[in-house]
């Protein structure tokens, strides 16, 4: 059975941490690890701070938007912004390039969000802002025991 859920919140750096919390919760009925539990809340994180620090440029009257849909076993995370959106998106997720070198920015996000979900997709256009979608499994994974 499919379940779905959509959260948005003001682009608050704040709202990141019940962003995280948010999904993890609607995923815990999957029964995931606690390592799969950190990554998703993790990859969460990294979108949503991608959204509020470069999609609105820490403006919080930006609105960021979740939605989360639960099927066999996967939980498929949309993360979207209206903002700025990203001119060269092969460039954004390189490693170590940052738009805000500033404010010390790694550069990390999108490598950390594709090491840690199953499935990354990147969607952005300077005029109507970024969609971040990825997927990851969190049931039915066979476990190796030796």
């Amino acid at each position: 059975m499919q379940n779905t859920m959509t959260i948005s919140f003001n682009a608050l750096g704040e709202n990141e941490a019940f962003s995280r919390v948010a999904v993890a919760s609607f995923a815990a009925k999957l029964n995931p690890t606690v390592d799969d539990l950190a990554e998703l809340k993790t990859a969460v994180s990294e979108a949503v701070t991608n959204a509020i620090i470069h999609g609105y440029d820490s403006n919080p009257a930006g609105i960021v938007y979740i939605s989360a849909t639960i099927e066999d076993g996967e939980i498929d995370v949309i993360v979207r912004d209206e903002g700025r959106g990203i001119g060269n998106i092969e460039e954004a997720k390189e490693p170590l390039f940052t738009t805000k070198p500033e404010m010390e920015r790694a550069g990390m996000g999108f490598t950390i969000m594709e090491h840690f979900t199953d499935l990354l997709e990147v969607e952005s256009s300077t005029s109507s802002g970024t969609v971040v979608r990825f997927k990851k499994r969190l049931a039915g994974k066979r476990v190796n025991c030796v």
